[in-house]
């Protein structure tokens, strides 16, 4: 092994050293750098170089090397002074050994430090992690005892609901025996006291026969007493009603100026000439209500008239002025004998009237203010006092300037401008709001959407704009029955196929079914009923045969798997070309095409299928999961019946989309099915 002295340029650069020595371990020869880095003298041990400690490894390195190839051999020698550790490898040379050794760099050590450092550190965290650990076991098994013990808390809290529940059904069971109680002796009171005010106004008409005073006296008693009893019966009735909610709204659009003339005028008549009371109406600001009017003018009736009861002298007044959150807060203020502090809640108490030298002169039946606050919270609104004895009372009825369902019913009719895709249309044509809603709520979480009406001419400008997967109706609306509208549906051509469930109070299933309906209920709808019905309804069609043209198994599976139980026959096609022969084999009367395909695009196959006479006319749905681009949908609009996103397909909405498709072409009728074949 020849060791040439080296004296190339990047040999300074280098960090390795070149060294022989003999068979004792001495220095025979080095290289320059070996010379100026180790500053020995040739004949010097190498041990001598060995740092404190280690001389017998590097004795050990020169044993070994004169023997056979070493490789990787660390050593520390003192360098200037300082340990540095060298790599050697070596071989024999001439009975000795040849050594190259390679200067580690010096953040080696500090690297086996660090790791050294940071392996005390982990089995610092692994004890850290075994006490945890223990900790987390012991946590885990109180935690399981705790579930245990809210375990039986549970069954103790469920047993307490079910008790409640109990009680609850029965004073909502013992409510509505009462409600109808009071609601059928208030009607079977009503027809005799009708006929007592007959004839009492009878006897009281000089045409009839002339009485004596002492029985005209008689006979005004009797008809006051009469009166009296008559109103108490219509309060019972009001509140029966709004207890049991019963009460209907009906809500109208007035302004509260024109309003409160109009009152001005019908409570003119309880002041009289001479009367030490004045009736004032204050003009009110530029407000235009939405809610019911009659309701409104009954709770201002009655604390006008209670106001003018229980004043002797000064004034009563009414105004109106805007609220807070766009409320209308109407007051009705006076200046008569006011109300003690104790007695403010009492008196919205039902048959309570608070006992004065005054309320012994007017008797009355205790239920006006108990009925007004009863209506003003039907109304979304509250009725308050603030009086002072002797000085007078103010009552402040405060109610939303458009009733909540008003504004419900507006979202109710915006919601349903926008037809949502993913679910199919269904016509509810209904003029009770709360029976809309609830239509809404059962048919929200399906795959149906609401589109409400609640005149007849309504339901006809809707079916202008979309044909529904099916209409449900009540035959008895509101100032008109709907019996010649199903009449229509059922004899026009592009509607007859309609399904059709008449759902009404009135039981006339005879004649709904003989004018066409598809199924009639008495209501109340049950929810689970309406939707199993709804699903039934939506499947049923003229047609026949379909195609799809899909790559992906599984979409070929989901929808054959959603038109399952249906009257269609689906034939499948995985590629574009194969898809194309079998529209022409079997003309089908609808297509499923997939946007992108393997070896062709959805344009490429609308191309084939437009430019072939036996497939031009059959209508095409897209159905696709890509992100379309404006250009692509518009073009797509063009060609095609529909487009809908594959996420969105359920089996109603395909059932839908299938109906409308056909419907536009013609080929929903019994003539296009004849033409198709």
């Amino acid at each position: 092994m020849m060791m040439p002295a080296p004296s190339a340029p990047w040999h300074f650069l280098s960090r390795e050293v070149a060294l022989v020595c003999d068979d004792q371990g001495a220095i025979t020869w080095m290289d320059e750098r070996a010379a100026r880095l180790l500053e020995v003298l040739p004949g010097t041990p190498l041990r001598a170089l060995a740092a404190k400690a280690t001389e017998d490894k590097v004795d050990r390195l020169i044993t070994l090397t004169r023997d056979e190839r070493v490789e990787g051999w660390e050593v520390i020698l003192c360098v200037g002074g300082m340990p540095r550790t060298f790599a050697f490898r070596g071989a024999p040379y001439e009975g000795g050994a040849a050594l190259v050794g390679s200067l580690v760099p010096e953040d080696y050590a500090a690297s086996l430090s660090q790791v050294s450092e940071t392996m005390s550190e982990l089995a610092a965290m692994h004890r850290e992690t075994e006490r945890n650990q223990r900790e987390l076991k012991r946590r885990a098994d109180e935690l399981t005892r705790l579930n245990r013990d809210l375990e039986e808390s549970n069954r103790g809290v469920r047993t307490l609901h079910a008790e409640l529940d109990e009680k609850t059904e029965s004073l909502v069971r013992a409510a509505e025996i009462k409600s109808r109680v009071v609601a059928n002796v208030s009607h079977e009171f009503r027809t005799p006291l009708h006929s007592i005010l007959g004839l009492a106004r009878l006897l009281n008409n000089p045409a009839n026969g002339t009485l004596s005073g002492e029985q005209l006296k008689q006979v005004q008693f009797i008809r006051t007493s009469a009166e009296a009893l008559f109103e108490l019966v219509n309060d019972l009735l009001d509140l029966s009603k709004v207890e049991s909610g019963k009460a209907t709204l009906r809500p109208t659009r007035f302004a509260a100026s024109d309003f409160l003339g109009a009152l001005r005028g019908m409570m003119r008549p309880l002041v009289s000439a001479d009367s030490a009371v004045e009736l004032r109406v204050e003009e009110p600001p530029d407000l235009l209500l939405e809610t019911d009017e009659a309701k409104v003018s009954q709770v201002l009736r009655n604390l006008v008239s209670n106001a003018l009861k229980f004043t002797e002298k000064g004034h009563v007044t009414v105004s109106a002025e805007k609220g807070p959150d766009d409320t209308v807060c109407f007051r009705v203020s006076d200046s008569g004998i006011g109300i003690a502090p104790e007695h403010l809640e009492r008196i919205f108490e039902e048959f309570t009237q608070v006992e004065s030298p005054l309320q012994k002169k007017v008797k009355g039946t205790g239920l006006g203010l108990a009925l007004s606050r009863r209506l003003a919270e039907f109304l979304g609104g509250s009725l308050t006092v603030r009086s002072e004895l002797g000085r007078g009372s103010t009552f402040t009825f405060t109610l939303p300037r458009v009733h909540p369902e008003v504004e419900e019913l507006q979202g109710l009719t915006e919601r349903s401008q926008h037809l949502d895709p993913a679910r199919a249309p269904v016509l509810v044509l209904e003029d009770d709001r709360q029976t809309l809603f609830l239509y809404e709520k059962y048919l929200e979480r399906s795959g149906f959407q609401v589109l409400p009406v609640r005149t007849v001419e309504e339901a006809r400008r809707t079916l202008q704009r979309v044909r529904p997967a099916a209409v449900v109706m009540d035959v008895m609306l509101e100032g008109e029955t709907s019996w010649s509208f199903l009449a229509e549906l059922k004899a026009g051509e592009t509607t007859r196929d309609i399904p059709i469930l008449v759902v009404t109070l009135m039981d006339r299933e005879q004649k709904a079914r003989a004018l066409g309906a598809d199924e009639f209920w008495l209501k109340p709808v049950v929810e689970e009923q309406l939707l199993r019905k709804l699903t039934a309804m939506a499947r049923t069609g003229p047609v026949q045969k379909l195609l799809i043209i899909d790559d992906d198994d599984v979409h070929r599976y989901l929808l054959r798997q959603q038109l399952k139980d249906t009257p269609y026959i689906l034939a499948e096609a995985s590629t574009g070309p194969e898809g194309i022969r079998l529209a022409r084999e079997q003309s089908p009367h609808l297509i499923f095409l997939d946007f992108v395909l393997p070896d062709m695009t959805a344009f490429d196959v609308l191309d084939e299928l437009k430019a072939d006479s036996r497939t031009r006319d059959i209508p095409v749905i897209i159905h696709t999961s890509h992100q379309l681009q404006e250009q692509e949908r518009q073009r797509l609009a063009k060609e095609t019946a529909t487009i809908v996103a594959k996420h969105t397909l359920s089996r109603e909405v395909a059932i839908a989309r299938i109906r409308d498709a056909l419907q536009k072409t013609g080929l929903g009728t019994d003539k296009g099915e004849g033409r198709r074949g």
